[in-house]
């Protein structure tokens, strides 16, 4: 197993003008991470091909692997659906020139109502998500390269739900991105939705989150409710009521040998939350260095 990063962890020192992308992979590696995987929206990679170039360039010089592209599109989108799948096919083709042999594709939009998140739903969509994703991986065969499926937001979640969704597609080069603290946006517990993925997955999230349930104790600060009404807000690993130390356990005596990589997404300053979440995931995995 190697641990990387998301550059989604550095999204703070971006936005806030401190940290360019190109900065960010320099300390990532200088963080001793063994990869990183790149999120979308933190370059115009569909219309800056230099940008495209200097990541790959850079990352090869610096020896850090992209083991994976981050995106997303709507495969259920009825106005523009061809456009949809043109925008995931130049997404596939810039983490082919990145290096990446993986690229994790969400399926929906991200502003979906409440009320059109449950399993009625997802019965009724299934069908066109399976063919999708069909698209989506027969796209990306011709670069040997993996389309993930994450149990990400509120809709698109879930064990169950992505290994149907997986099962469905039924093609070798179509798998699953695991993120061990999604799981509780829906109100799962983590280590049945590892039971589920796990078999499937090429890579693995590690994020933790303070779990509240008092909305009137936790004042101010960003919280995700769940369907049952938890609030969770983003942790350092290690830091929070996630229960990584024992996740870490069952992962690491499951026999899985991909990557695993730190998400964070708490309040704490970006660089201080990714070093040390990077640290403790390498001494509960037993590879501190």
């Amino acid at each position: 197993m190697k641990i990387g990063l998301s550059s989604y962890s550095m999204y703070g020192a971006m936005r806030s003008g401190e940290m360019s992308f190109l900065d960010i992979i320099q300390w990532i590696a200088d963080n001793g991470a063994d990869h990183m995987e790149v999120v979308s929206f933190m370059g115009d990679f569909l219309e800056d091909e230099s940008l495209v170039k200097a990541v790959a360039e850079k990352t090869q010089q610096l020896g850090l692997r992209v083991s994976a592209y981050c995106t997303g599109v709507n495969v259920l989108a009825k106005d523009d659906a061809e456009a949809q799948f043109d925008l995931a096919f130049k997404h596939i083709d810039v983490a082919h020139k990145m290096g990446s042999k993986v690229m994790r594709c969400d399926l929906t939009s991200w502003d979906r109502p409440r009320e059109e998140m449950g399993i009625d739903f997802f019965e009724k969509d299934l069908p066109a998500l399976i063919e999708g994703s069909r698209r989506l991986a027969d796209y990306a065969k011709q670069y040997d390269m993996i389309i993930t499926a994450e149990n990400h937001g509120m809709y698109m979640n879930g064990g169950e739900r992505v290994r149907r969704l997986i099962t469905g597609v039924d093609r070798d080069n179509y798998r699953c991105t695991l993120d061990v603290g999604n799981a509780l946006c829906v109100d799962e517990n983590p280590l049945v939705c590892i039971e589920n993925l796990l078999p499937f997955a090429v890579a693995v999230h590690f994020k933790d989150f303070y779990i509240r349930r008092d909305a009137d104790s936790v004042g101010e600060g960003f919280f995700i409710t769940t369907p049952r009404g938890y609030l969770l807000r983003g942790a350092i690993v290690g830091h929070g009521d996630v229960d990584v130390a024992l996740i870490a356990k069952t992962i690491r005596e499951s026999g899985y040998d991909g990557d695993l990589a730190v998400e964070f997404e708490g309040l704490e300053d970006c660089k201080t939350g990714s070093r040390i979440g990077m640290d403790n995931l390498r001494r509960l995995m037993g590879m501190a260095k």
